[in-house]
């Protein structure tokens, strides 16, 4: 890091002192706070980094292990699955193992409502407002990468990040839509379980963002409640009967909490109920019951508060609502229809050139979705055909170049599993391969494959596909998005590793 970043960040954590605190629109919840002086302290330290494993890739264990060779103490979070505490400040979205798909890193506490949404293989699930995609990837992922999940956005540059991250993930469960969430069409179908991680005025993320502080403005809040009240009414006509639907934002204000979820309850009386949850290891306390005069019901209580001084943690608000079982059920939706007709020839032809078995792909649906390649699918992800999608599973074989090729995701994706054309790599071919170089080929990586596509391995974990030219050299098809043009692998400008406000 530069002595300019240094001084930058230093003068940053500067800004939340105590007294900054006490002097901002923060000092309004001293009354709700057990310790002012511990909330207060504990905003102006950093936040630790979180990552967790990719369950499809590695264990927590050896992606511990992994991180020790790069010099990063990792402590297992107990209370967290597959995630790994590290100390504020490292950056992980440059290094090898992030690059490689095996780790993914998201605040602690935007992990919860993942846990708490009770999810299940053969759930239909809607993710709201999903970008950046943490919390989409471990929905996908808690479905064990099956199933139907639609992961909506109202923006479209947001929708690009989330898709790169489920890319680099694997995840091939996921149908992505990109339109204003509080007008989902009634044409989607009914879902399972539904996420509203509602945007907010993201005061709960002071300790990553401190210069927030001087731009806290009550205006904010009571802006953002009537959007947050009509995406969690959306959410209520779109959950089927007996499902769940989690809300959830990264702020203190009642008005956009409690406030919130209490209109709601009052506008579908006898159809919601707010369930009583709890996650083991973490301290929270009760949702409120009164604020600025007004009296909620008792039920408020079961909401969740995280407080920054209770689990070093940013702040955060959970609450779980239920829909009657006796509610009116609807109609299954009409689905998209799929593009299957030339994608035998070409899973025939990659599966001849990777020494893949011939039922390989039975696992999967392939289908076209535009003219520039194949996209693969969970057998059974049946997305609907409303909204439309911005895109169904992963973009994994690209039929459009010359000659044709896996892209870095879907090699990554079914790379582990091919019996010919694969290089390991050296640590120093590796950190060539990520900076997008042409590196030289050693003489037994040379006489191991014949000139064309290869897959590239480093310590048992594909990177992706490079080519071997009969000049001798080898080079990187390695995306300049995910490299982002630095001089090293290890170099961590982080281009990836944050929760957005409300994502």
């Amino acid at each position: 890091m530069t002595q300019l970043k240094r001084t930058a960040r230093n003068s940053e954590a500067s800004l939340c002192t105590p007294d900054a605190i006490a002097d901002s629109l923060l000092a309004r919840y001293r009354d709700l706070v057990d310790d002012w002086d511990a909330f207060a302290a504990a905003l102006g330290r950093a936040l630790p980094t979180c990552v967790w494993a990719n369950p499809t890739r590695i264990t927590p264990e050896a992606l511990g292990l992994l991180l020790a060779e790069d010099g990063i103490e990792s402590v297992p979070q107990p209370n967290l699955p597959r995630a790994l505490s590290l100390a504020p400040g490292v950056k992980t979205g440059q290094r090898w193992w992030y690059c490689a798909g095996l780790a993914h890193a998201q605040e602690s506490v935007s992990q919860l409502p993942a846990l708490l949404l009770d999810l299940k293989p053969g759930q239909r699930v809607l993710d709201m407002c999903a970008a950046p995609g943490g919390k989409t990837a471990q929905i996908a992922f808690g479905l064990d990468n099956r199933g139907t999940l639609v992961a909506n956005d109202i923006a479209y540059a947001r929708i690009k990040a989330l898709q790169g991250n489920l890319d680099r993930l694997g995840v091939v469960n996921v149908t992505t839509t990109c339109r204003d969430a509080a007008n989902w069409p009634t044409a989607s179908g009914q879902f399972d379980r539904i996420l509203v991680d509602a945007p907010c005025s993201s005061e709960g993320t002071l300790r990553r963002n401190p210069s927030l502080l001087a731009r806290l403005d009550l205006s904010n809040a009571q802006r953002l409640g009537p959007r947050q009240r009509g995406l969690l009414r959306k959410a209520v006509q779109r959950c089927r009967p007996g499902g769940r639907i989690l809300y959830s934002t990264c702020t203190f204000a009642p008005e956009e909490n409690e406030l919130v979820v209490a209109d709601i309850l009052a506008e579908f009386p006898g159809m919601l109920r707010l369930l009583p949850v709890s996650v083991p290891g973490w301290i929270a306390s009760p949702g409120i019951r009164v604020w600025e005069g007004r009296e909620l019901s008792p039920e408020l209580g079961r909401c969740l508060r995280f407080w920054p001084h209770h689990n070093d943690s940013g702040g955060f608000f959970i609450a779980v609502l239920e829909k009657d079982a006796s509610a009116p059920a609807e109609p299954e939706p009409v689905l998209a229809p799929m593009d299957t007709a030339d994608s035998a020839e070409w899973l025939a032809g990659l599966s001849f050139k990777f020494g893949l078995s011939d039922d390989y792909w039975s696992a999967y649906r392939v289908n076209r979705q535009t003219r520039r390649g194949l996209h693969l699918m969970a057998a059974d992800h049946a997305p609907p055909a409303q909204p439309p999608a911005a895109g169904s599973g992963l973009f994994f074989h690209r039929t459009n170049a010359r000659p044709p090729k896996p892209t870095t995701g879907g090699a990554m994706l079914f790379g582990r599993d091919v019996g010919q054309f694969i290089l390991d790599l050296s640590r120093p071919q590796r950190d060539a391969y990520l900076r997008r170089e042409t590196f030289a080929p050693t003489p037994e990586q040379w006489a191991s494959c014949t000139p064309g596509q290869v897959m590239v391995r480093y310590r048992g974990h594909i990177l992706g596909i490079a080519v071997m030219h009969r000049s001798g050299v080898i080079e990187s098809q390695f995306p300049s998005r995910w490299s982002a043009g630095l001089a090293a692998a290890s170099a961590v400008s982080d281009v990836s590793d944050k929760e957005d406000a409300g994502g």
